[in-house]
């Protein structure tokens, strides 16, 4: 019961970002972005889905491009690359051994995360919006 409503959450979330997403997103405005799911992946298994914040995600995270660095409650990252094309923003870095890539849609704000290390595969679904 509570993975259905995780996942209704998710549904109204995926359909209203647009609403909150406000600008295009283009990489010169600061993002606050919310991860809304969760998943924890092992080879030959099936991921585990969570809320992000029981998995040790934070809720929320500030993306900050004047300052090339994204920021949560407990740490602070830099960004070693990002890039651009029509339809998304992709940024892409290393912190506690795993790389990582967030890839955001420019007109929805809907965020995909991916961490990865040798022996730990995670993936967080989001959305983000600008903020001043």
């Amino acid at each position: 019961m509570r993975i259905f409503a995780v996942l209704i959450l998710f549904a109204l979330c995926v359909v209203v970002s647009p609403v909150f997403a406000g600008d295009v997103i283009d990489g010169t405005k600061p993002l606050l972005c919310a991860s809304i799911e969760a998943l924890d992946c092992d080879p030959g298994q099936a991921c585990d889905r969570g809320i992000p914040e029981i998995m040790g995600a934070p809720k929320f995270v500030r993306i900050d491009f004047a300052k090339n660095e994204i920021a949560g409650p407990l740490r602070t990252t830099k960004i070693r690359s990002m890039d651009k094309d029509e339809d998304q923003l992709v940024l892409q870095g290393y912190e506690v051994g795993l790389g990582w890539t967030i890839a955001i849609d420019r007109f929805t704000g809907n965020m995909r995360a991916s961490f990865a290390g040798w022996d730990a595969a995670f993936i967080i679904f989001g959305a983000c919006t600008t903020y001043p």
